[in-house]
């Protein structure tokens, strides 16, 4: 027989595991959540249990709690809602089966605070690096009309597709990155290991060597002294600048407005940020949000400091009674189609549904786009690598040739 006692979850407490003796001299076994053994013993006995062994349980610390999961979680609880299974048991079911502790942990604490009576959009809103203003206002919005679970599924689509168009735009800018720094490595051991080999050779010619091939030996006696402080240099500074990018909004607003203007992946770029911030607009909207409210969501969820800052604008012109259109169009960085559809829907009444359009189309440009790349970028990067390795072998051959016309 095994018993198990269910308590509020605190970020104190912890689960014990207990073995005992029951009324009628039965031993049973169970586990308990608890802030230490004491509770746990004055818990047993309330229940006509004498403990004789209890011991906390080891817990994974877990992998980070990533969007992904996040998404993954909103739309199986929405799936359990939309089945009639009660709200505390999807979050019990959900936390069971996700293989990341930390997720589970997560779960549990917010099932803690729902079980003790707190709205779940204020629970939501204990942990912002996990569920943001636009996930809690959705929520609140689902709760207030009691649709909770349609509003749980428009989120969950949402999610999704914000998360898909993130990881393609990712994978874009990501491999000539990656061949770039193989590319690095590549000359880098060339230059410290093979380099010097033909130095050697060379030396016992006893003749003058051309401009190229001194050229390249000059800068791998660089990289043979110099190699630690090289990697040290590029990795140390590969670091702070990304971490500079992650917290210092100046450096946020360059790079911001830097990947917008870029050759090639700047379109990419733009058109991404417009997708999902027309699908962010489109999804508040629909669930009910004042517009007003919403474009304070919206700005932060484009993920880009220049469409933040223009729907700001947008805001403060839409407070004081500027259609959105008009709003839009004194912004500046929307593309005439949105401005188009934008009007369409506010003149029709189905602004979300009209936003909603032009997100699926720049969602279908951005995979256009990314499949256009991944073809383009392989014989860009070809004819660069091919460059600069074939430069560095031609260099160390022309003594060899040199010498062979001598002969």
């Amino acid at each position: 027989m095994a018993t198990r006692t269910a308590t509020r979850t605190h970020a104190s407490e912890a689960v014990h595991e207990w073995t005992g003796k029951d009324r009628n001299g039965r031993i049973v076994h169970g586990e308990m959540r608890a802030g230490g053994q004491a509770q746990v013993r004055t818990l047993l006995r309330r229940q006509g249990i004498l403990a004789t062994k209890i011991k906390k349980r080891r817990t994974r610390s877990g992998k980070k709690i990533k969007p992904r999961d996040i998404a993954i979680f909103t739309r199986q609880l929405a799936t359990m809602m939309k089945a009639g299974v009660p709200l505390l048991q999807a979050f019990d079911i959900v936390g069971r089966g996700n293989p990341n502790p930390s997720v589970n942990r997560l779960l549990g604490d917010i099932r803690g605070d729902v079980e003790t009576g707190t709205a779940l959009s204020a629970a939501f809103r204990k942990y912002p690096i996990y569920f943001n203003s636009l996930y809690c206002n959705l929520v609140e919005a689902g709760e207030e009309a009691g649709i909770l679970e349609d509003l749980l599924d428009r989120l969950a689509t949402y999610m999704e597709k914000t998360e898909a168009i993130k990881s393609k735009v990712k994978s874009a800018l990501m491999y000539p990155t990656a061949v770039l720094i193989v590319a690095f490595v590549v000359v880098a051991l060339i230059m410290i290991f093979v380099i010097p080999a033909f130095e050697d050779v060379f030396s016992s010619f006893g003749a003058d060597l051309p401009t190229p091939t001194m050229l390249v030996i000059a800068m791998s006696h660089f990289f043979v002294k110099w190699w630690w402080a090289i990697f040290l240099f590029l990795g140390g500074g590969l670091y702070f600048f990304f971490q500079a990018w992650k917290r210092n909004e100046k450096v946020q607003m360059f790079m911001d407005r830097l990947l917008l203007r870029l050759p090639i992946f700047g379109e990419l770029v733009h058109k991404s940020v417009v997708a999902r911030w027309t699908r962010t607009l489109s999804t508040m909207f629909a669930a009910g949000v004042p517009l007003v409210e919403a474009l304070d969501s919206v700005g932060g969820a484009s993920g880009n400091y220049v469409y933040k800052s223009a729907t700001d604008k947008i805001q403060q012109e839409v407070a004081t009674g500027t259609n959105l259109t008009a709003a839009m169009t004194n912004a500046g960085v929307f593309p005439s189609m949105v401005l188009q559809m934008s009007a369409i829907g506010e003149e029709s009444g189905a602004l979300d549904h009209m936003l909603g359009k032009a997100a699926d189309f720049y969602e279908a440009e951005v995979d256009e786009m990314v499949a256009g790349l991944s073809s383009l970028m392989e014989p860009i990067i070809i004819v660069v690598l091919g460059t600069i390795i074939g430069g560095i072998v031609v260099s160390m051959y022309l003594p060899i040739f040199k010498l062979g016309q001598v002969v």
